[in-house]
C-alpha cells in the first residue's frame, strides 16, 4: 500500500522581509502565515519546525497506540510533546535533535512493558524514520 499526502508553501520576497504561507491537502492548514519573524524571532505565524514537531508527536503517539494494542493494552490518554532543535551550523541551519515527552495513562500497564512499547514506537513511527537527527524520549506512565 502506498499513501501520498501533500502540503504546500508559497513565498514572496527576501528571507528577512518576505512572507509565506503553508497549506495542507486536508485543508486543516489553509494559507497559514510564516516568515523570518515567526521562525527565528517568536513572531506570529507558524514555522517548519513546529509543523515537524506536531507531525512527529502525532505520528509517534499513534504508533504507540498500535504497539500497545499488539501487547493487549489500550491507553486512557497519551499526551506527547515533540521539541525540535534548530541550530545554526556552518553553511546554514540544521535540525539536530527532536525530543519527545510523553505522559500516558494506561490501565494495567507496568513500567517495563510501557518503556518497551514507547521505545518501539519511537524507533518505528514513520516520522522518526525520516530524521537523521538525534531523537530522544522521556516517557512517564501515570498511575
Amino acid at each position: 500500500m502506498i499513501i501520498k499526502k501533500s502540503g504546500s508553501a508559497v513565498w514572496s520576497g527576501g528571507i528577512k522581509d518576505g512572507i509565506g504561507s503553508v497549506s495542507t491537502e486536508s485543508g486543516v492548514l489553509a494559507k497559514a502565515p510564516y516568515g523570518f519573524n515567526s521562525r527565528f524571532e517568536g513572531g506570529k505565524g507558524t514555522n517548519p519546525e513546529e509543523l515537524i514537531a506536531a507531525a512527529h508527536a502525532g505520528c509517534f503517539t499513534m504508533a504507540l497506540s498500535g504497539v500497545l494494542g499488539e501487547a493487549g493494552m489500550t491507553a486512557k490518554e497519551m499526551n506527547t510533546t515533540a521539541t525540535v532543535t534548530l541550530e545554526k551550523v556552518e553553511g546554514g541551519f540544521s535540525i539536530s535533535a527532536v525530543h519527545l515527552t510523553l505522559v500516558a495513562s494506561i490501565p494495567g500497564a507496568n513500567q517495563h512493558a510501557f518503556d518497551a512499547a514507547a521505545l518501539k514506537a519511537k524507533e518505528n513511527c514513520p516520522v522518526s524514520k525520516l530524521f537523521n537527527a538525534n531523537i530522544t524520549l522521556d516517557a512517564r506512565l501515570q498511575g
